[in-house]
């Protein structure tokens, strides 16, 4: 398969305005972004999508390809599928612009999850949950799937709900999971859901992936040990910066 990273680039963010451009490391965060998924190597090409003239100026002054996008976008699955409806690549997997710790192999995982089933349309990610606070979050999207690994449905609400007693975090293979906002794409598909209407699941818990299970289609799900910390605030920034100083040291939510 001809895998293509695209990353979804704003300057505009109401928490953490011009965050693809702030270089306190030495390098933009969107560079750190960059590099990662350059490094996977399923990852034939990367490229950042952004309405944005100071990010374009940003990427190719590091050598990086971007793609110029409309400014009207509702979502970046909009922007990424404008960028894939110019390509040629089997799978698309959408980074966002804000994880500039993501390992290569995560990228990777998301690559071979579509390579080995192919009847699944997309791809994305899970952590387990260890704790009865991040399961009854509703700012943390959980998800439960079926025997063979395929979405079943996504909530902000506590699924699978434990109607007698307490839910046992320990249950291996893990029963509660986290989902991770990572996807991948059969670039056919992407084109076809940024082309469909929301649905109303979608519309009621404001999860775009509804949307996908909505309409019939599959999500096959892979689990990783741990999620990392992407930036959405100036702390969020300041920590990264201190663990790239330190030599990298993993951040993880």
């Amino acid at each position: 398969m001809r895998v293509v990273v695209v990353i979804p680039a704003r300057f505009a963010s109401s928490r953490l305005p011009g965050k693809p451009l702030l270089r306190a490391t030495g390098k933009y965060l969107i560079e750190h972004v960059y590099e990662q998924a350059c490094a996977a190597s399923s990852v034939k090409e990367v490229i950042v999508a952004t309405d944005d003239n100071r990010i374009r100026e940003a990427v190719e002054s590091f050598g990086g390809r971007v793609v110029m996008t409309r400014a009207d976008h509702p979502s970046g699955t909009d922007r990424v599928a404008e960028v894939a409806a110019g390509l040629t690549s089997d799978v698309v997997i959408n980074l966002q612009g804000d994880e500039p710790q993501i390992e290569p192999a995560t990228i990777d995982l998301l690559s071979n999850l579509l390579s080995h089933d192919p009847g699944s349309d997309m791809a994305t990610l899970a952590v387990p949950i260890t704790d009865r606070e991040t399961y009854l979050n509703p700012n943390v999207v959980k998800l439960v799937s079926d025997d063979h690994g395929r979405a079943l449905y996504f909530s902000r609400s506590p699924i699978p709900m434990v109607r007698d007693g307490a839910p046992d975090f320990s249950v291996r293979p893990a029963r509660y999971l986290q989902h991770l906002g990572l996807y991948a794409y059969r670039r056919a598909y992407l084109l076809k859901i940024a082309a469909t209407p929301p649905h109303a699941l979608e519309e009621s818990e404001k999860l775009e992936q509804l949307r996908v299970l909505g309409i019939g289609g599959t999500i096959r799900v892979g689990l990783v040990a741990h999620a990392h910390r992407g930036v959405d605030t100036p702390a969020d920034y300041e920590e990264f910066v201190r663990a790239y100083r330190d030599g990298g040291r993993r951040l993880v939510a």
